[in-house]
């Protein structure tokens, strides 16, 4: 019970990284089951259905359908083991750019209508990004002109307070949710483009979910443009030995400036300096 928990639940001291075991072997169990959704039966149901064109292509929908429902479903995971509850923050612009982008789409013969719909998307992220990201600096640049004595205060915890006996939320403190600023500007970037005619919008929220929170890029960018990504959404995978070839070699590249010369930095020189500066003198610093 105990392993269990230690799988499933998120654990505040020890959030998922890149860097962990647990990371890799999660990334294998899911490219093992993605495989297993896009190749496993292939061959065989396409000799079957070679005489039905259109029974062919409604099979390879359903099987893009269930990808995107998978990786979106461990993606939600992985996001819970990094974050704990904010993974309703997530969900909750998930949800509302979706909307969003669907009267966009809808106004697009109406002008000013469209830019109201756009202008309350960039409202809501931005101003969740500048709640959660720059509240205690406008906090003390109010508190330093105006002599006050203002403290920032924890909207969402208060509001989870009021769904708990227990008021386990702190609400004097704003934590900062991990990879905000990328999925904010990822969703903001989708309505844009839906407002600019670049993409149309999705219609399947849980293609749009995959989207927003595809989890190799979710935490630590790059933040993707939809006119880039939505299209993959429907695509047949293909996988070559060459690009497979290059991904791996990507991936043991980024481990190991992070592993070897990033980490031997920090532990061995930068890490030192920060703990006390006034050791050091002025270039060293």
């Amino acid at each position: 019970m105990a392993f269990l928990r230690h799988i499933f639940a998120f654990d505040s001291n020890s959030p998922l990284l890149f860097t962990q075991f647990y990371f890799w072997a999660f990334f294998a169990l899911v490219y093992a089951v993605f495989a297993l959704i896009m190749e496993v039966g292939t061959e065989a149901r396409g000799e079957r259905l070679k005489a039905k064109g259109e029974g062919l292509k409604a099979e390879s929908r359903q099987r893009l359908h269930l990808r995107n429902v998978f990786l979106m479903a461990v993606s939600w995971f992985f996001y819970y083991k990094t974050s704990g509850l904010f993974l309703l923050l997530l969900l909750f612009v998930t949800l509302s750019d979706w909307l969003i982008a669907q009267r966009i789409y809808q106004a697009k013969g109406e002008r000013r209508k469209a830019k109201v719909w756009l202008a309350l998307s960039v409202v809501i992220d931005l101003g969740l990004l500048g709640y959660f990201k720059y509240a205690y600096f406008f906090t003390n640049v109010v508190n330093n002109l105006l002599g006050t004595e203002l403290a920032v205060f924890d909207l969402f915890a208060y509001i989870g307070n009021g769904f708990s006996e227990s008021g386990r939320f702190m609400v004097d403190k704003i934590i900062l949710p991990v990879g905000i600023s990328f999925y904010l500007f990822q969703v903001m970037s989708y309505t844009i483009d839906v407002y600019r005619g670049h993409v149309k919008p999705v219609k399947n929220i849980l293609d749009f979910g995959f989207y927003v929170s595809f989890f190799p890029q979710l935490v630590a960018g790059p933040i993707v443009r939809a006119n880039e990504f939505i299209p993959q959404l429907y695509k047949p995978f293909r996988l070559s030995r060459r690009v497979f070839g290059l991904a791996v070699f990507w991936v043991l590249n980024g481990l190991i400036k992070k592993i070897v010369l990033s980490d031997y930095l920090a532990v061995n020189l930068i890490d030192r300096v920060f703990e006390n500066p006034l050791l050091f003198s002025g270039f060293e610093n």
